[in-house]
């Protein structure tokens, strides 16, 4: 904030300190106004008009911020973001109330400058308002490009070819550049990102740059991706003119200015990706045989197709790889789930062959892996923001329209009261205390897509990728660290939350030569 404000001149200063002083007397009436009706406890140490966005500013990791503030104040407060209020619920109970109960009256999203200038003026589905757009797009992409008939017959042979491909490229790089330990560095955060992007990009638009390792179109891929993962960390971005509409005309730090430079790149790339396409049915085909007639909120086709792509392309591309890199880190903090995965990988599969659709039925220790990996890194520790469209009383607080929803998905799904040794990495508690829980666990223990009506609608499709890469890569390689040394476990600041270091991993073969073979 300090050093957003050494950016106004003295031009501008009074003026400005005129319009907080009039603000800061219409918060004050606005507040007072509903006195009388309990609400959530306010977290102490707020700056005037500001709020609380200087202690969130200095705060690396806010989920954790704030779940240290519910230890304090309990499982619902109050902070104010500029002129905004905001309640913070980090107990599984209210959360329940909120997707349940309240669930339609909290099913917007507050109207943010990133969603405007990033997502073709809300036409970004993830983000648009609660609305006639919003259902319409949310059903095509439920119905038609994400619907279990499409992630079986489609989706899930897209992922298992591109992985097939990937690590036969890895093992070709091996036999080319292993060292005399026979072992290769590879930093899998990296080989999980272009991996997933290639994905993602045949499943959006039928075509894809690279097969997993090094190849001519790097250059290419590499600012495509570049391009997508710097459009989805704005996307996540809180700026001074989202929490103080009126100074959004200074444009403070110049947030709006780059991200108009990041939107227009996002959109050449999808342009030239879409121009490009060459796939039977893709999500662009199904897109636009399906917005024919439909009622489309004022934006055209065009515009709604670039806008889901983006979405998927951007979202996707992100959580998987933030997911698969997480699993990989806590399996190598923790060699003896690593072993017991690669047990029974061999013991349902064996090493004459690689993994097929088939044994997924059999690898249960695997999906506990995953899921454990989902409660104690969620992709979004801090569900993204909700907004109240009528009043509402939520765990018996009054909480008036307009106000911001931030659930801490986190904090929730590291309860001592639900899950003993919360931060320890246990895959076992899926397999017997926890074994019929799943991503929409009715009593929200658990819920590392969201929940409610506005939950993830690519949740399925995400999980069976992870299953299958991650399956793929285990039985394929031994995965262990440079001199055994354990993972550097950071964090990432951003609206997802990846290891901020590279995985780097030393990887030898598991199977016979002739195995690597298959494609």
């Amino acid at each position: 904030m300090e050093s957003l404000l050494q950016n106004l001149n003295f031009t501008h200063l009074y003026g400005v300190i005129l319009i907080l002083a009039i603000l800061s007397t219409y918060v004050w009436f606005k507040s007072s106004s509903s006195r009388k009706l309990k609400t959530p406890p306010e977290v102490a140490g707020a700056w005037p008009i500001i709020g609380y966005l200087p202690i969130l500013a200095k705060s690396h990791l806010p989920h954790k911020t704030l779940a240290s503030m519910a230890d304090e104040y309990g499982p619902v407060f109050t902070i104010r973001l500029g002129l905004f209020p905001a309640i913070v619920v980090s107990s599984s109970e209210i959360a329940k109330e909120c997707y349940t109960q309240h669930d339609l009256a909290l099913a917007s999203r507050p109207k943010l400058l990133a969603t405007e200038v990033l997502g073709y003026n809300y036409a970004f589905f993830v983000l648009a308002p609660y609305g006639p757009y919003w259902r319409e797009v949310r059903k095509i992409a439920t119905l038609e490009l994400l619907s279990n008939r499409r992630i079986e017959s489609l989706l899930k042979p897209i992922v298992a070819s591109a992985t097939d491909i990937a690590i036969k490229d890895l093992h070709k790089l091996w036999t080319e550049k292993k060292n005399e330990s026979g072992h290769i560095l590879v930093d899998l955060k990296q080989w999980f990102a272009r991996l997933t992007m290639n994905i993602l990009l045949k499943v959006v638009a039928g075509k894809g740059y690279y097969s997993g390792v090094a190849t001519a179109d790097e250059e290419e891929e590499r600012r495509c991706h570049h391009a997508l993962r710097e459009f989805f960390q704005f996307l996540g971005t809180f700026t001074v003119a989202d929490a103080l509409p009126f100074l959004r005309w200074l444009d403070l730090g110049g947030q709006e200015k780059s991200m108009k430079r990041t939107a227009k790149e996002s959109t050449k790339r999808i342009n030239k990706n879409l121009s490009e396409k060459r796939g039977d049915r893709d999500f662009m085909d199904v897109m636009l045989s399906t917005l024919n007639g439909m009622n489309n909120g004022g934006f055209d086709a065009d515009t709604i197709v670039k806008a889901t792509c983006l979405a998927v392309l951007s979202g996707a591309t992100d959580s998987t790889t933030i997911t698969l890199t997480w699993a990989i880190s806590l399996l190598l903090n923790n060699r003896h789930v690593l072993k017991k995965a690669q047990e029974e990988l061999y013991t349902q599969i064996g090493k004459q062959r690689h993994v097929n659709e088939s044994d997924f039925n059999n690898l249960t220790y695997l999906y506990g892996i995953v899921k454990e990996t989902l409660r104690l890194h969620p992709p979004v520790p801090l569900a993204v923001p909700h907004v109240s469209t009528q009043d509402c009383i939520i765990n018996g607080y009054y909480v008036p329209k307009d106000t911001r929803l931030i659930l801490n998905l986190w904090k929730i799904q590291t309860d001592s009261r639900a899950w003993p040794e919360p931060m320890e990495f246990r895959p076992e508690r899926f397999l017997n205390s926890h074994k019929d829980l799943d991503v929409k666990d009715p009593n929200f223990e658990y819920m590392p897509f969201g929940g409610g009506r506005r939950i993830c609608p690519g949740m399925s499709f995400g999980l069976q990728s992870v299953h299958l890469v991650l399956a793929k890569l285990l039985h394929a390689f031994e995965v262990s660290t440079p001199d055994n040394s354990p993972v550097d476990m950071s964090e990432s600041f951003g609206i997802t939350v990846g290891k901020e270091t590279p995985l780097e991993v030393m990887l030898s073969p598991r199977l016979p030569t002739e195995v690597y073979e298959f494609t």
